[in-house]
């Protein structure tokens, strides 16, 4: 019999340069840099070229990615046709679905080529926020607002969503959501575009697969289940009983606990802060009170590896930029556009089709039955 490993948990597909994780220690690494500098230090712009290029830009190529980026933030006319048609459809179904339809209108969108991949994933990394914002705009029966070009990669995605331009703490803190989300190993929705590019797919339907795979809520969901959570508490003072009725029931608590995390997600230190902060700011800190409380029960549940993870605070700062609960996931799959794209790269470089095997369970060498004759 063969070994079996459930999930493929603990099985390497393949070696990597795109992302490091110690799970003992809670330590991440994009491309050798740890999360820690790169959140505090850097912005989405030069952490997406660092990722799809493997270096940290000079002055000088970090500017001429950033103005690469911003010629790319609009749409074909006709895909706004496309997003209009499923103008009542999942935020994540519309992005996957408008991300799609760009294939038609990209010149190299059957190039799968590792170099025809990484001009391509930049385009997306930079289409991807338009569909994002088009898509809620078209769905209030609003229109939808052109990118600017003097804004950064999140800023703009804020003006686009709502209109008006963010303070620039705002814009940063969303930045820095967008830089703790652009990578992170073979992921459910990493593999995904990984068996997709396996089979010399081009990048576009390899990407449009991830989508798919990020819109579960085992993965992608987490932020969205959190805040619901929290609201359904109401008031700090409910926390505590609220979360140990839920440990008796033996209930999940979203928030907690991570694939290949046995200590604190590193990356959840730079949304506690923030969510702390934004909550103060705008006179609603019942909202991280609540998470703190939280955070305090499941303590004891550290003995275990349970920790609070990335999405345990992303959502109340979602939620606290006015982002619809239902668009966390697609702002996810935003950030997470560069690190799916280098994913795709390292297959199409050392491409091996993904073809696990399945042990067979079932009966063997069944005798046909007419069908007259079954009972």
């Amino acid at each position: 019999m063969p070994e079996i490993q459930p999930g493929l948990k603990g099985v390497y597909l393949a070696t990597t340069e795109s992302s490091f994780i110690d799970g003992e220690v809670g330590k991440l690494l994009y491309r050798g840099y740890n999360i820690h500098d790169l959140a505090e230090r850097s912005t989405f712009e030069e952490t997406a070229y660092l990722l799809l290029y493997g270096k940290l830009p000079t002055a000088r190529e970090l500017a001429s990615f950033t103005a690469e980026l911003t010629a790319h933030r609009t749409l074909p006319s006709a895909l706004f046709e496309v997003i209009r048609a499923v103008a009542q459809a999942h935020p994540m179904d519309a992005l996957r679905t408008a991300l799609s339809a760009l294939a038609a209108f990209d010149p190299e969108a059957k190039d799968t080529s590792p170099e025809a991949a990484l001009r391509k994933g930049v385009r997306l990394t930079a289409q991807a926020p338009t569909i994002i914002a088009a898509h809620h705009r078209i769905r209030e029966e609003r229109e939808p607002i052109a990118p600017r070009s003097d804004l950064g990669h999140a800023a703009n995605f804020l003006y686009m969503l709502f209109g008006e331009e963010h303070s620039p703490e705002d814009a940063r803190t969303l930045d820095v959501d967008l830089i703790l989300h652009a990578e992170h190993g073979a992921n459910a929705s990493a593999f995904t575009a990984r068996v997709i590019a396996s089979t010399q797919a081009d990048l576009h339907a390899a990407i449009t697969g991830a989508i798919g795979a990020l819109k579960g809520p085992a993965h992608g969901g987490a932020a969205e289940a959190v805040m619901q959570m929290v609201e359904e508490i109401g008031s700090p003072e409910r926390a505590t009983d609220y979360i140990r009725e839920r440990l008796a029931r033996h209930e999940k608590i979203m928030g907690f606990g991570h694939r290949v995390y046995r200590a604190e997600d590193p990356r959840a230190r730079h949304l506690r802060d923030r969510s702390r902060r934004m909550a103060q700011e705008r006179g609603q800190p019942h909202w991280f009170q609540m998470l703190q409380i939280i955070e305090d029960q499941m303590k004891p549940y550290q003995e275990r590896g349970i920790y609070v993870n990335v999405d345990f605070y992303a959502g109340s700062i979602y939620y606290l930029l006015g982002i619809p609960e239902d668009l966390f996931i697609s702002v996810f799959a935003m950030g997470r556009v560069p690190g799916w794209v280098l994913q795709c790269i390292e297959q199409y470089r050392e491409n091996v089709l993904i073809r696990p095997l399945l042990e067979y369970t079932g009966p063997l060498d069944l005798p046909y039955l007419p069908i007259e004759q079954r009972q």
